[in-house]
Parts: structure tokens; sequence; C-alpha cells
């Protein structure tokens, strides 16, 4: 099997679990989102830091253990800022994510699939369109090339994973401590 065929298939597999767990923890649900919105209920928050921390060890021991490369991609204020706004115009407008449209696609949502699905496609078809014209404008704008904490610091990633786990844990007790 070759190497793309192989990447594309765990690519699947992996993202079919994140989806069914993203299901599972409920925050397919238009309520949950609104909730978190409304600083209510923070089950996004602890699903998406839970994400985060496991991600984050998983790719590093793979990393550890050379079954994968870690290649960063150039990255901008520019970009993120218009990126930002994109996503927040789409998550304004419905109260989702694509990760959590997806999940509502998977439940048979009819929100999901009336507004989300044209959405995702809207919003990709707007930033192919748009895509020359920002990119000489914006993306370029606060170019930090493919800089990541560790290289800024110029630390082994593990002297800053460490510390991101030990806040994330702590962020967790507190939501736990408080009843959120």
């Amino acid at each position: 099997m070759s190497t793309k065929l192989s990447q594309l298939i765990w690519g699947l597999l992996f993202g079919v679990v994140f989806g069914f767990l993203l299901q599972k923890g409920g925050v397919a649900s238009f309520d949950v989102i609104i909730g978190q919105l409304l600083l209510k209920d923070f089950t996004v928050v602890k699903i998406m830091l839970s994400a985060v921390a496991v991600g984050t060890i998983g790719i590093h021991l793979m990393k550890g253990f050379g079954w994968v490369q870690i290649k960063p991609k150039t990255g901008s204020w520019g970009r993120n800022a218009a990126g930002g706004l994109l996503f927040g115009i789409g998550f304004a407008l419905l109260g989702y994510c694509p990760g959590t449209i997806a999940a509502a696609l998977g439940n048979g949502w009819l929100d999901a699939l009336a507004g989300g699905l044209p959405g995702i496609l809207i919003g990709s078809g707007m930033l192919a369109a748009f895509y020359p014209k920002l990119k000489a404008r914006i993306f370029h704008l606060g170019d930090y090339g493919d800089l990541t904490l560790p290289r800024l610091l110029k630390v082994n990633d593990w002297l800053v994973i460490a510390p991101l786990i030990a806040v994330i844990a702590v962020i967790f007790w507190l939501l736990e401590r408080a009843g959120l």
C-alpha cells in the first residue's frame, strides 16, 4: 500500500473516531454550544482541551518514535484574522463549527444539513474566490513563518508540552470545583 493511501486511511480512521467522540461528548448539540457561548456549559471547553492534551502528547510521542514528522505551516496574523473572521461569521449565524457540523450531520439534524453544509461550501467557495486578493493584501501581514513556541524559546518540545498539560489539568480542576 502506498504511503499516501496509508496516510489517507489513517486520517479517515482518526477523523471518524474524533467525530464519534464529538457526538458522544454532546458538542454537536446546539444547546451545548449556546451554553458554552453564554458561559453556562463548559462541555465544549473540556472536550477541546482534552483533544489538545491527547493530540499534543500523541503526536509528539509518534514524532519521538519516528512515526511522523512535524512540519508546521507558515502563519501570519493576517491569515489568523481572516480565518477567524470567516469562522466567526459562520459560527455566529448557525452555532456550529466545521467539526460539530459533521457530527450533527451524522446525527441527521436538519439544521446542519440545510445551513451547515451549504455554509461550509459557501465559505470555502468565498475563500477560493478571494484567495488571490487576500494573499496579496492581508495574508502576509504579521508573517511569523513556521515558528513554534519551542523554537521561539529554543527548548525541547516537552519543556513546553509538560507545562501546557499541567495548565490544562488545573483548568479542568477549576471547572469541576466550580461545578461547570
